[in-house]
């Protein structure tokens, strides 16, 4: 059914009896065109712009567990498009605009709020970098504006601006940057393709692969074997584990990554902030919770969980930033299995085996990629050829040495 304000009266008048499954529990059948391994954002996205754009709708969507029950869940909801590199900007401000149109288009309501991002900066040196950005952002066709120390005292003056190490200077903001619901942005995307005649296969691991020669025809799961003309892994933290059973050692990493939530307040960060002077970023849930992050643990594990290390290390960010936190319950945390590539940024490309594509390498960017990350994975399965946004996330790229390195800080993941 389509969701509008006469259906939501017609079944407030009718005791909500009315209202149907989002989307069917389907069982796999023995052969599809696409399957696509991995039911979290950017798997279903792609299987919607499949059907949607290219008109491909004998998918199938393969989830080990239940939809979103993966990182696609468990990230702290930022979107922005402010990036530096000409690999990375044109394509994340792609996925801004289709953020900005994600409701519409799905007919659900993801909670998309562009309450804007705030990237301080604490010496002359980062402004410079940041002047920088700013500029490569507007030539991408992006938002940004270089702030001073003035202009962001406008906008949160209980930042501790003057503090004796890392004194606030000024920032970057991206104003259509903000937020939206990571659980609502996956039942919209399921249920949207689930529309288009997509099957969503909860409660389905992948355990191998069907092979004709190099080719890949299919995947063996724990609900028997299905074959497929393309399949397609967006399995994002799993892409090594998954990878391995074609044969393929993929150049990345899994690590996991925390991420934490306050007790409920009354509202106070209103906006997206990130510390100049440390990794860590902030901004304040529907609920009322302080939603934060900072780096991975640093140590490759598969484990949806993290160690007291971080815990600390996040605390003492926010601690320098704001001040006013220290008095704050933390209510909850909770981790994901990141895929940090070499270089820091994502991979959307054909591997060495035939019939089988590989989109991962999302390091901390995966959740505010998924609309673009779909958009052009769905391109290169329909079409064999990379969408004019994606054409730099090649996967051998590591081997030609077009490395697309956002920080400089070459192939230590841990610092990307």
């Amino acid at each position: 059914m389509r969701y509008s304000f006469l259906s939501l009266l017609k079944n407030g008048l009718t005791g909500q009896a009315g209202w149907k499954p989002a989307w069917r529990d389907a069982a796999p059948k023995p052969a599809y065109d696409v399957i696509i391994v991995g039911g979290g954002g950017h798997g279903l996205a792609t299987a919607f712009y499949l059907a949607s754009e290219h008109g491909i709708r004998n998918i199938a969507v393969i989830e080990k567990g239940h939809i979103g029950s993966g990182n696609a869940g468990r990230n702290t909801t930022i979107i922005r498009s402010n990036y530096l590199l000409p690999g990375n900007e044109p394509f994340y401000e792609w996925s801004m605009k289709l953020w900005e149109g994600l409701e519409q288009a799905l007919n659900y309501n993801a909670m998309v709020s562009q309450r804007g991002i705030l990237n301080l900066y604490h010496s002359d040196a980062q402004r410079d970098a940041y002047a920088r950005r700013g500029n490569a952002m507007r030539l991408a066709g992006a938002d940004s504006e270089l702030l001073d120390r003035e202009g962001v005292r406008a906008m949160y003056p209980f930042l501790d601006f003057d503090n004796a190490r890392f004194p606030i200077q000024g920032g970057l903001a991206q104003r259509r940057g903000g937020t939206a619901r990571h659980d609502a942005v996956v039942w919209g995307y399921a249920r949207a393709a689930d529309q288009l005649g997509v099957d969503i296969v909860q409660n389905c691991e992948v355990t191998g692969f069907i092979s004709e020669g190099d080719a890949i025809v299919g995947v063996e799961t724990s609900r028997g074997a299905i074959r497929a003309k393309k399949v397609g892994l967006a399995v994002a933290g799993s892409s090594s584990r998954v990878a391995k059973q074609a044969g393929l050692r993929l150049p990345m990493e899994s690590h996991v990554l925390q991420a934490f939530v306050s007790e409920g307040l009354k509202p106070v960060v209103d906006g997206v902030i990130t510390f100049g002077a440390g990794h860590f970023y902030i901004s304040q849930s529907d609920k009322g919770g302080l939603v934060f992050g900072g780096d991975i643990d640093g140590y490759n594990s598969y484990a949806q969980r993290g160690n007291l290390p971080v815990v600390e290390d996040v605390a003492e960010s926010g601690m320098a930033l704001m001040p006013r936190i220290g008095r704050l319950r933390l209510l909850r945390m909770w981790g994901g299995i990141m895929d940090m590539s070499m270089d820091g940024s994502p991979i959307i490309d054909r591997t060495p085996r035939p019939g089988l594509y590989l989109n991962s390498g999302w390091c901390y960017g995966g959740f505010k990629a998924t609309p673009a990350s779909g958009w052009c994975f769905a391109h290169l399965l329909a079409t064999d050829a990379p969408h004019a946004t994606g054409t730099a996330f090649k996967l051998d790229r590591f081997r030609t040495g077009h490395l697309i390195d956002e920080k400089g800080v070459g192939a230590q993941p841990n610092l990307h």
